[in-house]
């Protein structure tokens, strides 16, 4: 993309909201724990909205406007962010809205398989994978990444054997990828989808790309849309911009399908478009539309974090290993070296009150690591890797 002009240029949100400010909110970051703890768990982020995202709710709401959510709008706004940034053609005829990425999911693995297939993902994987596609019937099969967080060929073939072993008759396998990864903050290469894409099609898997993540690649690092790729015409992504721009609380998604799989697309039900809140829809799109120069400087604020944090732990945690963080705002920290054991985090909260998400949840490969959102101001971000140094004795 072209270079931002300076009069567009943006200060780093990070460093723009007060103590004050942020205890005074009622979500659930800031009113999940005591006031004395520092909350750096669920993934919302310590901003403020970007100007473009609040003059669109402002609008809206001052001519009455909350009613239904409708239209193609949503889809039209991302398809010229996604080419912008990515060189991936979104084409608003092959899309949906949702009300969510995992609601989302769970309709669109409705589509493609059977209460009882299974439904592979690579752990540790999103706590919320395992939940949801255990609630819609379907067996998790894990395909673990490798030590250095990435997508392992060999374990994913060995996974989709299994899955291919264990069918029934009329039995599916699906892949519910992350990408970028939550929690490793790993994005996954151009090389390492197109392998992913032709181990699919050797045994038939479809797959459900979760891109919620894609906006928050970190510098240096591009993002790949799945369906940029050839040979994954049947797949399909979702993405949101519910983390990029701080938007949980008003609910979206999109739901965008590969050429071979719009007509599975077209089989959703009618009731699914009814999820989606007519705000989040308009909040999303002005944030995709509008947003650039806002995500711009909050990428380069995430890349200041980044390595602040290194820093911090290298400092008070040396023990502590930190992956290669090449995306989102969530780093997966290896806290195995501390002896603290498979829950670290229940030590940083009671001794030191920082909060962090625990590994375990996480699956195969959690035990031992705490999820850590560094979205926040560096002051807080230094604190609290204080407070947890002083939880090891």
């Amino acid at each position: 993309m072209e270079p931002v002009p300076l009069s567009e240029q943006v200060p780093n949100p990070l460093r723009q909201c007060t103590p004050d400010e942020l205890r005074s909110r009622t979500s659930a970051k800031w009113r999940g724990y005591p006031p004395d703890v520092l909350p750096l768990w669920v993934a919302e982020m310590d901003v403020h909205l970007a100007a473009p995202v609040a003059e669109a709710l402002h609008t809206a709401i001052g001519r009455g406007d909350t009613g239904y959510a409708t239209g193609t709008g949503y889809a039209e706004a991302l398809a010229p962010f996604a080419r912008e940034r990515w060189g991936w053609r979104v084409r608003p005829a092959h899309t949906a809205v949702v009300a969510d990425i995992m609601r989302g999911a769970v309709e669109l693995l409705d589509l493609v398989t059977e209460p009882g297939d299974t439904v592979v993902v690579n752990s540790p994987a999103y706590t919320p994978f395992y939940r949801f596609v255990s609630r819609a019937g379907r067996h998790v099969t894990e395909a673990p990444l490798t030590p250095d967080h990435r997508i392992d060929p060999e374990a994913l073939a060995r996974a989709f054997r299994a899955a291919e072993r264990g069918r029934t008759p009329t039995g599916r396998t699906a892949y519910l990828l992350c990408s970028p990864h939550n929690p490793t903050g790993t994005v996954h290469t151009r090389d390492e989808l197109t392998a992913v894409a032709g181990l699919a099609r050797t045994y038939g898997v479809r797959v459900v790309s979760d891109e919620i993540h894609a906006p928050l690649a970190l510098p240096g690092t591009p993002h790949t849309p799945y369906l940029s790729l050839p040979g994954t015409e049947d797949a399909f992504a979702l993405l949101s911009a519910s983390k990029a721009w701080n938007l949980a609380g008003l609910k979206a998604a999109l739901a965008v399908a590969g050429s071979a799989a719009a007509a599975d697309l077209e089989r959703l039900p009618p009731e699914v478009s009814h999820g989606p809140s007519h705000l989040g829809v308009l909040s999303h799109a002005a944030a995709f539309r509008h947003g650039g120069p806002w995500l711009d400087a909050l990428l380069a604020g995430l890349d200041e974090n980044r390595a602040l944090l290194a820093e911090l732990l290298a400092r008070h945690l040396p023990p502590v290993r930190h992956g290669p963080h090449e995306g989102t705002y969530l780093a997966w920290l290896d806290c195995r070296g501390l002896g603290l054991g498979d829950d670290p985090a229940a030590a940083f909260l009671e001794r030191g009150r920082v909060a962090l998400v625990p590994g375990a949840g996480f699956g195969s490969g959690g035990a031992g690591h705490v999820r850590l959102n560094l979205a926040t101001s560096p002051e807080v971000l230094e604190e609290a890797v204080r407070r947890m140094a002083s939880a090891v004795g």
